[in-house]
Order: structure tokens, then C-alpha cells, then sequence
């Protein structure tokens, strides 16, 4: 008979005796558990004492945690959290460097356990830490220890990050400028820097005060990839909190971040060269880029792409000259003409003159051009762009006008037209605008290969276009279709993750349009003859054939498992856990793991259980009680998109982060099917769809005539000898 599930048998140590096995019932108040274990052991003021895991985390135990305590596990009981805090406040204040130094040492790894945080914190800690900072007179091992286990007890959130001194911000800056400094200290000083930033407002306007990007940069040039990455997050802090009108990075070492307008971000970042170093130091040395620089890259492409928000954002003015000599100089360039005087010919006549080139530009509106700029996004980024081909291209931008202007006008690609189109596309692609993500990963290496990127980008599609237009034999009806190919083409090659803009243009050339023909018709051979009255009927009996194939494959990937990623409060701590069905079907086996799995995990170091019929619903999205807390998650719509939760019993959740969108639908569909609901993720509809096809064509092959061997075909002899075989080494 299967023990009570409130019953859990633990070994319990205490230093100097034997361990003692002990049954604790999870229904007693966890001070009458502590007080029988302390009677065992004659140890009187049970109230002093508290038990903790006896693993590498050393977390105390307590009546909101205990439910966490598995079979098997090893407790220790030692003192409790208010007197070891009590001990270690009096400690680090100790007269001799020896006995401060491992008292630090103990802070810095107790203060991962919130229970003893919120002790310690109640002393007084936390400033007491920051007055030891402030008096600047511990260095090395002894100023490392301090700032960890200020980091830590930070990252409880238990704190306001408004509460510190100028003094403080200005010594852990003082850490970051100076040019050699242990690599621990410099750590945690550029992590308290980015959560300074991050956290509060008022901070971010202290600190970006003390710090300037030429003081970052020399710990971008360096060999630790996590000085690195610790830098390029700080720089994307202080780049993500500037005010809208006054965002920038810095441009020489004695200039304040908050002096100049957004509008000089893209320049500022030039003139440090920040790019080229972090391309010629980070994606292309020789060490593999982790995870977390991944992340922080992702993050810094994305901020430098918003710089362009303001001008997709902008409407054109047709009344503003300035802005009107723009589209004069693009008739300009593309027809090598002058603006010709005031005095040079009849109104009327330069009128039809002017109409006849911009209708050759492309542009929608003949007599006033202005008025297609006013549309956004993409607005005046889309002049922008022309703007910049012309000139930078400019041989590509005539070539472009001229042979448009050359053919029929219900073939010419208008230039003008796909540009403002084009523009909003690439706009969409990059999610120009959009608040980076904190799980993605994806940065694509040739946007740091040049300081005008985006523009660049432009001019290889708006080439692709014109010369996807040309393969189509495309007319103006056909512009929605060409841009759809376009967007595939540019999908594609993206994907490939190109090094190098020259990279990204041999991709496109490559995927010409009969290469994406050839996708398309394979798509359309899918779906011909398949709407006839009987080949209906044949799809709707052999469907739900296919749902329980489909079916079956979601549960074995469950029985599979998966590892899913905890996300806290700091990425670089990143936390796994694992879930597995069982094979019977009938128990999710799910437990937390020290690191992320090579293969799968086994149920027996999985000690949490919930019984499949103990489920009640599975939620997903924003309806998640995860995502529905306070704090970054709840904005980021891309975790929320990954994020499900199971309800079970006395209303408790079970809250899942899928690493990718598969994983998510795997997942859903599984646990709905267990429950007996419909499977309707995407992939399920995508599976069904092929499956289906698949299974329609092989029953609707013409078989007339044609015996089928009920027997499979005999295996021929082996061949004398392989004089025939080519050794390809």
C-alpha cells in the first residue's frame, strides 16, 4: 500500500551526529516538526533553529516552500534564518580581515535564499553594505564578496532601487571606468549598473552621468565574453530607458548622455565605432557566442532599429520645401536635370513636365508626390531610403527609373510605389517599434557589418523587387502578388542567418522566383481536385484517422518530455525544469534540474506527480496566473504567446514557458487531447493538412491494372565484387 501524500520521508543531519530518518507529515505546523527533531538531539530553544536542504543551495524551509520537499531528500537543521542573519551583520563587521572575509564569503551565498534575505534586510543590511562600498577601503576578494551579496539580495526585489546614494552610484561606476579592476568586482558592478538603470528612472539619469560609452568600450575589446556581455547590457539599459526626446549614447568621453536629441543616436553610435567593435570582438572572434550575448546582440539590433520609430512614425508635410527638394533631387538624379528657373517656360509647361517624371518615378500621386509620403508607417523612412539608393546606388536607381520608364505603363515597376511599400514591409520583418523580447536569441550578424544597415538592406530588396517584378512579367494588378513573393524571398534568406550584407544579396539572387515557383506549385498540386463532391467525402472519412495518428505522436512526444526554462528576475540565472507523461498516460512526472539536460531525463529523478485525472482545464496566454503578475513577462507578448498553464485541484496551476512556438503546440495539443478536448494549435492544423494530402494522393493513385505483390519483392544477391563503388575520399 503506497504511503499517505502528505507523509515525506527525509534524512535529517546536524553536525556531530548521525544522520536520523524521519517520516514528516506535511499537515503539522513545521515549528512542531522542527521542535521533534531538535528533542531527538537534546537541543533545547527549538525556536532558534530551522531546517534547510542539505544540497548546493542551502535554502531554508519554510511553511510556504515546505510542499517543495521530495522522498528521499537531505535536510539539515542548523540555525534559523534571523539568527544566522543576526550573526552575520555582527560578523562583517568584525576587526580582522581574515574573520570579515569569510563572513562576507557566507553572506554572499546565504543571501541566494530569500528567506534569509528578508532577515538580513529587516538589520538594516542592505545599507550597511553600501556604507562598506562607500568607505572604498576593501578591495579584491573582500569588495567582490560585498557586491555579490548585494547583487543577490537586490535581485529579490525585497528593496527599492531608488533608496541609494550618489556616493554609491558613483563608486560602482568609479569600478567600471577604472582600466584594470578585478574581473569579479567589475561583474558585479556593471550587473548593479544595468538593474540601476533598468529599475528606476531617477537612477538612470545618476548613473548616465557617471558613465559614457568610451569608458564601456574597453571592456568590449577584452577576451571574457561575460565582461562582454555584462557591458553590451548595460549599454542596452541605458539605451532603452533614455527619454524619447533626448535618447542617445554618448558621443565623446566627456559628454553626458543626456544632452543630445534622438535624431543623433545613429550618428553617435558611429562615431564610437560601437558596432565595429562589437562585430570585430564579439560575433566574429573566435569563441562561440552564448546565450545570454545572443540575447543582449538581439536586444542591441533591435534598439538601434527603433531609432528608426521617429521617422517611419513621421507624416511628410507637402507645404514643407525642405522636404519637397528631397523628391527634387530624386527627379534630379534619375534625369540627370537641373531645376530650371522660375523664368524658364510656361507655368503649365514645367507642371506637365514635372507630372510626366514623377509618373516615371513610380509615385502614385503625379502632381503632388509629397501626398504619398503621408501615409504610416512608413512615412518619411521611406523617402528616407530613396533617397539614400539614389545616391548611394547610383547607378542601380537609374538603371531602376529608366527601364521602368521604358516599358508599357502596365508593365513598369513604379519605383516610387514599391519603395513605400517595400519600406513598410522591412519595417514589419525587423518589428521596427516593438519592445525587444526576453527570451529571443535571434540577431542576425550582417546588420553590424555596416553603419547604414537598414538603408542597405533596402537597396539589395528594392533591387530583388525590380527583379522579381522582370522574372513574373509582373503588371500593376499583380503588385499585392509580386510583393508576397518578395517577402518569401527575403524570409528565406534571412533564415540562413547571412554573415554579411554581400552574403544576404547572394542568397536573394539565388532565390530566384522559379525557385519559389517551384514552392508554390508543389503547394498548389496539394489542393487541385481535392474540392470534387467525392474526393470531399473521402476527405471526411479518412480525417479522423489522421487525428488519432496526430494524436498518438503529440502523446509520445509527451511521454518524451520536455525541458522548460524558468525565467526570474535575471536572465543570466537561467533555471530548467523538466516534464515527462508517464507511459500508461496517466501521471505528469515533472522536477527541477541544475542544468539543461542532454537527452531525456528519467521519472525516477523526477519526484513531483499530478495525476492526469486530476486536471482540470489548461489555460494558455494571458489568461496564465503567471502572466498575469507583476512584472516584465506580463508585457512581453511574445512569452505570453509561449506560456500555458494546467489547472488541477484547490485551484492550483502548474505554470509552463515553452522554449519555442513547436514546443507550445506539442504540448497544448497533448494535454487537451488527455483531457479529451479538441487539438486546434497551428501545428495540429498544419499536420492534418499534410497528412491528409499525403494520405489522399497515395489512395488516389491510378492503380488500374497494376498488380500489387501481397508479399514484399525478394533482396537481390550481393554483387561479386564493388569494383563500382567511387570512394569519394
Amino acid at each position: 500500500m503506497p504511503p499517505p501524500a502528505d507523509i515525506v520521508k527525509v534524512a535529517i543531519e546536524w553536525p556531530g551526529a548521525f544522520p536520523k530518518l524521519m517520516e514528516i507529515d506535511q499537515k503539522k505546523p513545521l515549528s512542531s516538526i522542527i521542535k521533534e527533531v531538535c528533542d531527538g538531539w537534546s537541543l533545547g530553544n527549538h525556536e532558534n533553529f530551522a531546517l534547510q536542504h542539505a544540497d548546493t543551495t542551502n535554502f531554508y524551509i519554510t511553511e510556504k516552500n515546505r510542499n517543495e520537499i521530495k522522498n528521499g531528500a537531505i535536510l539539515r537543521l542548523t540555525t534559523s534564518p534571523a539568527q544566522t542573519a543576526q550573526q552575520l551583520h555582527e560578523r562583517i563587521q568584525s576587526s580582522s580581515m581574515d574573520a570579515k572575509l569569510e563572513a562576507l564569503k557566507d553572506l554572499a551565498t546565504s543571501s541566494r535564499d530569500i528567506t534569509f534575505a528578508q532577515e538580513f534586510i529587516n538589520l538594516d543590511g542592505i545599507s550597511l553594505l553600501t556604507q562598506m562600498v562607500e568607505s572604498g577601503t576593501d578591495f579584491g576578494d573582500m569588495l567582490s564578496f560585498t557586491l555579490t551579496a548585494f547583487v543577490e539580495l537586490m535581485d529579490h526585489g525585497i528593496v527599492s532601487w531608488d533608496t541609494f546614494s550618489v556616493a554609491f552610484i558613483k563608486k560602482i561606476a568609479s569600478y567600471v571606468n577604472k582600466s584594470s579592476m578585478d574581473v569579479a568586482v567589475l561583474q558585479r558592478s556593471l550587473a548593479i549598473l544595468e538593474s540601476m538603470v533598468l529599475n528606476s528612472h531617477d537612477l538612470y539619469q545618476k548613473v548616465a552621468q557617471e558613465i559614457t560609452i568610451g569608458q564601456l568600450i574597453p571592456h568590449l575589446q577584452g577576451n571574457d565574453q561575460d565582461i562582454q556581455t555584462y557591458a553590451v547590457a548595460v549599454i542596452n539599459a541605458l539605451f532603452l530607458k533614455a527619454p524619447e526626446e533626448k535618447r542617445q549614447l554618448d558621443v565623446e568621453d566627456n559628454v553626458n548622455i543626456l544632452d543630445c536629441p534622438l535624431t543623433e543616436m545613429a550618428n553617435i553610435l558611429a562615431q564610437k565605432q560601437l558596432r565595429s567593435i562589437i562585430l570585430s570582438h564579439v560575433i566574429r572572434s573566435n569563441r562561440s557566442i552564448n546565450s545570454e550575448m545572443a540575447h543582449q546582440l538581439y536586444v542591441h539590433q533591435v534598439l538601434t532599429f527603433n531609432l528608426l520609430e521617429d521617422r517611419m512614425m513621421t507624416k511628410m508635410d507637402p507645404q514643407d520645401q525642405a522636404q519637397r527638394d528631397i523628391i527634387f533631387e530624386l527627379r534630379r538624379i534619375a534625369f540627370d536635370v537641373e531645376c530650371e528657373p522660375n523664368n524658364s517656360g510656361s507655368i503649365e509647361k514645367r507642371k506637365s513636365m514635372y507630372t510626366r517624371d514623377y509618373k516615371k518615378l513610380g509615385f502614385m500621386n503625379h502632381v503632388n508626390p509629397a501626398v504619398d509620403f503621408t501615409q504610416i508607417p512608413p512615412g518619411m523612412l521611406a523617402l528616407d531610403n530613396m533617397l539614400y539608393f539614389a545616391k548611394h546606388h547610383q547607378d542601380a536607381y537609374i538603371r531602376i527609373v529608366l527601364e521602368n520608364s521604358s516599358r508599357e505603363d502596365k508593365h513598369e515597376c513604379p519605383f516610387g510605389r514599391s519603395s513605400i511599400e517595400l519600406t513598410k514591409m522591412l519595417c514589419e520583418i525587423l518589428k521596427v517599434g516593438e519592445l525587444p523580447s526576453e527570451t529571443c536569441h535571434d540577431f542576425h550578424p550582417m546588420f553590424f557589418t555596416h553603419d547604414r544597415s537598414f538603408e542597405e538592406f533596402f537597396c539589395s530588396c528594392i533591387q530583388l523587387l525590380n527583379k522579381t517584378w522582370k522574372e513574373m512579367r509582373a503588371t500593376s494588378e499583380d503588385f499585392n502578388k509580386v510583393m508576397q513573393v518578395v517577402r518569401e524571398q527575403i524570409m528565406r534568406a534571412l533564415n540562413t542567418k547571412p554573415n554579411s550584407l554581400d552574403q544576404f544579396k547572394t542568397k536573394l539572387q539565388n532565390l530566384s522566383y522559379t525557385e519559389i515557383l517551384k514552392l508554390r506549385q508543389s503547394e498548389r498540386m496539394n489542393q487541385e481536385d481535392f474540392q470534387s463532391p467525392p474526393i470531399v467525402e473521402l476527405r471526411e472519412k479518412i480525417q479522423p484517422e489522421i487525428m488519432e495518428l496526430i494524436k498518438q505522436q503529440r502523446l509520445n512526444r509527451l511521454c518524451e518530455g520536455t525541458c522548460f526554462r524558468k525565467i526570474s528576475s535575471r536572465r543570466r540565472q537561467d533555471k530548467f525544469w523538466y516534464c515527462r507523461l508517464s507511459p500508461n498516460h496517466k501521471v505528469l512526472h515533472y522536477g527541477d534540474l541544475e542544468e539543461s539536460p542532454q537527452g531525456e531525463v528519467p521519472h525516477d529523478s523526477l519526484q513531483d506527480k499530478l495525476p492526469v485525472a486530476d486536471i482540470k482545464a489548461v489555460v494558455t496566454g494571458k489568461d496564465c496566473p503567471h502572466m498575469k503578475e507583476k512584472g516584465a513577462l506580463k508585457q512581453n507578448k511574445e512569452v505570453q504567446e509561449l506560456a500555458f498553464s494546467v489547472l488541477y485541484e484547490s485551484d492550483e496551476y502548474l505554470n509552463f514557458i515553452a522554449p519555442d512556438k513547436h514546443e507550445y503546440c506539442v504540448w497544448t495539443d497533448g494535454l487537451n487531447a488527455l483531457l479529451g478536448k479538441e487539438m486546434s494549435s497551428e501545428l495540429s492544423k498544419t499536420d492534418l493538412d499534410t497528412l491528409l494530402n499525403m494520405e489522399m494522393k497515395l489512395r488516389l493513385l491510378d492503380l488500374e491494372n497494376i498488380q500489387i505483390p501481397e508479399a514484399p519483392p525478394p533482396i537481390p544477391k550481393e554483387p561479386s565484387n564493388y569494383d563500382f563503388v567511387y570512394d569519394c575520399n
